[in-house]
């Protein structure tokens, strides 16, 4: 049997959304339990608050929502994060998938894709996004390695290959590859060549903007959809989406600008009036 080294694994985003051009909100879930900013809250209250967040984004017309533990500051390496952690990020993926009909994914920090596996295999999320795929880099929790052949057998062993694996290149708040050596053109090929099925561009840190030029590098070395995982804005989103296929996006669309503010609707409203009318310029 000739098989292909790396498979053509198609448009992710047209996968999963039916359309491309998408915008997908980040759901920031507030300090969970066993982490050192909860405070003891009742876990209904920190539901509810989830389930908030992702009414305003719904109603404000987002086209999928991403389920992220951002409140769990300091991060932990994966192998360190409690099990605690994916049964609060469980709940919450259902709920939301009951009461509301778009796709979501899971992201679970630090780089956590056997979590997020199980969490989006218990409770209906159709993607994960893994912040360090393939390679090693050091970030704020130290040195983290690319789990990508770790990760892609727990999917195996799980049943759990409908789920979709969206993983950044260069991710944000690292110092990337360590030595930094190779190219970004090169990294990309590499989360590829690990079989993820699409592809992340971020900036620096939380909110801040790609850059184009880095952006226009990554498209160029992967076949797989590409999307913006941090930093947009009504203001750039025209140029970005020029360029990828999709953009997560969280900040900008909450109250005063910060991701651990309430999301505003009519803020979503107006960002997704825009991404609209893109999509009808930029899709032929």
């Amino acid at each position: 049997m000739n098989l292909a080294i790396s498979n053509d694994r198609g448009d992710a985003v047209l996968k999963i959304f039916q359309k491309t051009k998408v915008a997908i909100g980040v759901l920031h879930c507030p300090p969970l339990p066993g982490t050192p900013r909860y405070d003891g809250e009742a876990v209904e209250a920190l539901y509810d608050r989830a389930l908030r967040d992702a009414e305003a984004y719904v109603e404000g017309g987002i086209d999928g929502l991403i389920i992220e533990n951002h409140g769990d500051l300091p991060f932990l390496k994966p192998h360190r994060i409690g099990p605690e952690t994916a049964a609060a990020m469980a709940v919450i993926t259902d709920r939301v998938r009951r009461a509301f009909d778009v796709p979501l994914g899971i992201n679970v920090l630090a780089n956590a894709g056997i979590p997020a596996l199980a969490i989006a295999k218990s409770a209906g999320a159709v993607f994960i996004r893994v912040n360090q795929w393939a390679n090693a880099y050091v970030a704020n929790e130290g040195f983290i390695e690319g789990e990508a052949a770790e990760i892609l057998r727990y999917r195996a062993s799980i049943s759990a290959k409908d789920v979709l694996i969206f993983a950044d290149t260069h991710v944000k708040h690292g110092a990337h590859a360590i030595v930094a050596d190779r190219s970004i053109s090169e990294l990309t090929r590499d989360v590829e060549f690990f079989d993820a099925d699409a592809v992340i561009a971020t900036g620096q840190r939380t909110g801040d903007s790609v850059d184009l030029q880095e952006l226009e590098e990554i498209g160029r070395a992967t076949r797989l959809a590409v999307l913006v995982g941090s930093g947009v804005t009504l203001s750039n989103v025209g140029a970005i989406l020029e360029r990828a296929a999709g953009v997560i996006i969280g900040s900008s669309l909450k109250m005063d600008g910060t991701w651990w503010s309430a999301v505003d609707r009519q803020k979503v409203a107006r960002f997704m009036q825009d991404v609209a009318m893109l999509r009808n310029r930029l899709v032929t």
